[in-house]
């Protein structure tokens, strides 16, 4: 076992003597000791219920013979940090927490983990842990918070942030507003809809590093507390075959991913998390394989803000499983991957069943023949930049406008919501990349300000930062290379011509590229927002969006 390094023989009698102190039996120095990755806070509400998840899986390791030891791992709540500061410490707590799981991973020899996570970067961060570390692990997470319902309708946080907008347009009550605000968050758990932290857990399943139900069974479901028991039990049995992640997460599982990721129209931040996961296990990975992968790959699912459905729908109608045997059926996954199941990825889905057609459309009646997320590529972004697809309304699938250029998003809020912006623009919002932010900031207030306004269906939004999965409309992100290091969003003027066309997968600004080299030759970098503490660091090690905003030393 890999923990003797730290408790067989007689060098290892000073380490022995601290699990003296820890309270640890004879017995118990004989078995595996198992890790438990708890992000449990109390400032998460997707995190507040993970202690019980947490002692769920430790009864699970124990009684299957393991020795489970728990350690914290943070997590930043996207909702609490948007919109101000706070939203530069989101992304950059990805590679925090992989840093400091693998610290204490490899520090204290754990022979397994269960990582327990639910929101946001902390998945992402866990799973590039994971790889890193490459002892049998397991993943449970806090699973997903039940919808809201106001005035009879079904709502989640993104509706919240679209009545902020409809109240600065006139067209909602401050007495509406605080309706919402009570109602639209009504348990614990990841937001309601396919956001960020729902897509990451669900492709912990498409990854095959989570259990069957890890990313839809709700929250408050007691189901989620046997999840976590056989989440033990699993990781013990990966313990007796050395099964390790990068037996798992293969270039192959990615792919997989990805192509699920298609079907159900998950979050644009998976396209910064499937890279950085990728990075992890050598695998350079292009984003541009969306373009490939999507092509093929029908768009099976509409959840929240994409459509009027939320997780517990998907868990309902067969969850993860049911969406991978429907693409399944055309080939379009590789069934021989091994899971944390210790069972292929077709041996696993084989009994799936989509019980609701309506939330998971068949093969012959898909919401559109293409995948969630697009690619664009031109002159704007040569790099590459990212659309969630299904979240964009056709008249806007293709559209030309005049940029409203904004140097923060602070400014571009101010903008909308003052009536500046007017159908028909095109809103950049520049120097707020990875480098730029620094941070690359979600930019969930000025789209959400956009929908109140009443003009989603006529303002496009494009940015070199990010937006939260519950963004929608025509909002195109990580454009690559940013502006804080001379790419061409820094070089468009205010009035000049943006042309979108997601169809054929094109951004463009329309100058000549005489003049886009003469504007090239004029820029000259900015100096940085930052300058001490971690995002100063940050700032100088990490990579484009396009490249998954890992870190490197230059």
């Amino acid at each position: 076992m890999k923990s003797d390094n730290v408790k067989k023989g007689m060098q290892q009698a000073p380490h022995r003597s601290l699990f003296n102190a820890l309270g640890f039996t004879e017995e118990e120095m004989n078995r595996p000791m198992v890790g438990i990755v708890s992000s449990y806070n109390e400032i998460v509400p997707g995190h507040m219920n993970l202690d019980k998840i947490v002692n769920a899986v430790k009864q699970g390791v124990a009684e299957a013979g393991g020795v489970p030891v728990v350690f914290p791992a943070i997590a930043v709540c996207d909702g609490i940090a948007m919109g101000h500061i706070g939203m530069k410490y989101s992304l950059v707590t990805r590679d925090l927490i992989a840093d400091s799981t693998e610290c204490m991973a490899l520090a204290h020899q754990f022979d397994a983990l269960v990582m327990v996570p639910n929101c946001d970067k902390n998945v992402p961060g866990l799973l590039m842990a994971a790889a890193r570390i490459n002892v049998p692990t397991v993943f449970v997470s806090g699973g997903p918070m039940l919808a809201g319902r106001v005035k009879g309708q079904k709502r989640s946080l993104s509706s919240m942030f679209e009545a902020v907008g409809s109240y600065s347009a006139g067209t909602m009550t401050e007495e509406d507003v605080k309706e919402f605000e009570a109602k639209v968050c009504p348990t614990c758990g990841s937001c309601s809809g396919m956001y960020t932290a729902n897509s990451m857990n669900c492709l912990t399943e498409a990854l095959g590093m989570g259990l069957r139900g890890n990313g839809t069974i709700p929250a408050v479901y007691s189901e989620r507390i046997k999840l976590a028991k056989k989440a033990g039990y699993a990781v013990m049995e990966m313990l007796k075959k050395d099964i390790k992640p990068r037996d798992i997460m293969t270039r192959e599982a990615i792919i997989n991913a990805l192509t699920v990721d298609m079907a159900l129209g998950c979050s644009t931040n998976s396209m910064l998390h499937l890279p950085a996961i990728a990075h992890e296990i050598g695998f350079d990975f292009d984003i541009a394989y969306a373009n490939e992968i999507s092509e093929k790959t029908p768009n099976l699912c509409h959840l929240a803000p994409a459509g009027p459905t939320y997780m517990e729908d998907l868990n309902e109608a067969g969850g993860v499983y049911a969406v991978m045997k429907e693409l399944s059926e055309i080939g379009l996954l590789n069934l021989d991957c091994m899971t944390v199941t210790g069972r292929t990825v077709g041996e696993n889905i084989r009994d799936a069943v989509n019980k609701d057609p309506e939330v998971i459309r068949p093969l012959d009646n898909p919401y559109s023949k293409t995948g969630g997320l697009a690619v664009l590529k031109g002159n704007l972004a040569p790099d590459g930049s990212v659309v969630k697809r299904s979240a964009v309304v056709e008249e806007m699938m293709v559209h030309s406008g005049p940029a409203r250029v904004f140097e923060c998003e602070e400014d571009a809020i101010d903008a909308i919501k003052s009536g500046r912006i007017v159908a028909g623009d095109v809103v950049v919002i520049r120097y707020e990349g990875p480098k730029g932010g620094p941070g690359m900031r979600e930019m969930l207030n000025p789209t959400s300000a956009i929908a109140g306004m009443g003009l989603g269906s006529s303002v496009a939004l494009i940015t070199d930062g990010r937006f939260s999965g519950a963004s929608r409309g025509a909002s195109i992100g990580h454009v690559s290379p940013e502006a804080a290091v001379g790419g061409p969003i820094a070089l468009v003027h205010e009035g000049d011509t943006i042309s979108i066309d997601i169809p054929n997968m094109t951004l463009n600004v329309e100058i000549s590229d005489e003049e886009m080299e003469k504007r090239r030759a004029a820029w000259t970098p900015r100096e940085p927002k930052v300058t001490t503490g971690y995002l100063s660091r940050y700032e100088k090690m990490v990579t484009s969006g396009n490249r998954g905003a890992v870190l490197e030393i230059k």
